[in-house]
């Protein structure tokens, strides 16, 4: 089976990567386990696009994490797909806004879905209008990112994690930087897909249990930055 990169995104961890994909006869998402070493990674040159062909077998999961599949032996990567295919798969999985998306009821101003109205899957794909997306720097953490952005229903998300391996790889190697030729650049742009994602289960220091709202893939059309979408 041959799967689409929509997601491709770090861990604290940096000696691993994970990804996900789509099935382009299906739409189905598909998350690749065992994770991939980042070195792997960087020695196929696997970036958002790239066309993958492993056998993938169900395997134990839990809601909402569904798209979780194992593969025998190794991945085999089959080269970059076009650029339209890749706007294509990205149009193909488009959820109309983020809690249409999930199917749960996303209070105003949250960030986490309960462990308790679990999703039935953990990746979605929105477009957004790319005047109402801004990425800023983290101001607890040097060299992370967020995203404040607006979706189609008019819900405003601020601050979520960027999780995009790319966009973090920009962030660490400008590091003290305001981000405004970034943005101006975002909003040059035609389109604006986020891939939307959940962390794992997770509990914080003030006992909030349950899914975290991250941002896996920020992709823009019809151009992008080179340095985004590229090992260094």
């Amino acid at each position: 089976m041959e799967i689409i990169i929509t997601d491709l995104t770090r861990f604290s961890r940096q000696d691993i990567v994970c990804i996900a994909g789509i099935n382009p006869r299906t739409n189905e998402c598909i998350r690749p386990l065992p994770y991939l070493p980042t070195t792997e990674c960087r020695r196929l040159n696997i970036l958002p696009g790239a066309i993958l062909e492993g056998n993938f077998t169900p395997r134990p999961c839990s809601v909402p994490h569904t798209e979780d599949r194992s593969y025998q032996s190794q991945l085999t990567f089959k080269g970059p797909c076009s650029t339209g295919e890749f706007k294509a798969i990205l149009k193909a999985t488009e959820s109309p806004n983020v809690q249409e998306g999930f199917s749960v009821q996303i209070p105003f101003g949250q960030k986490l879905i309960s462990s308790n109205t679990s999703p039935q899957k953990s990746i979605i794909t929105i477009s957004v209008n790319p005047h109402l997306v801004r990425i800023v720097p983290d101001s607890f953490n040097t060299g992370k990112i967020k995203i404040i952005f607006t979706d189609r229903a008019g819900s405003e998300f601020r601050y979520l994690s960027i999780t995009d391996l790319g966009f973090y790889n920009y962030a660490e190697k400008n590091k003290g930087e305001d981000f405004a030729g970034l943005n101006n650049f975002v909003h040059s742009q035609s389109e604006v897909f986020l891939r939307i994602g959940l962390s794992r289960e997770y509990e914080s220091q003030d006992g909030r249990k349950g899914f975290w709202l991250q941002v896996n893939g920020i992709y823009l059309f019809p151009e992008y930055l080179e340095e985004i979408r590229c090992y260094s």
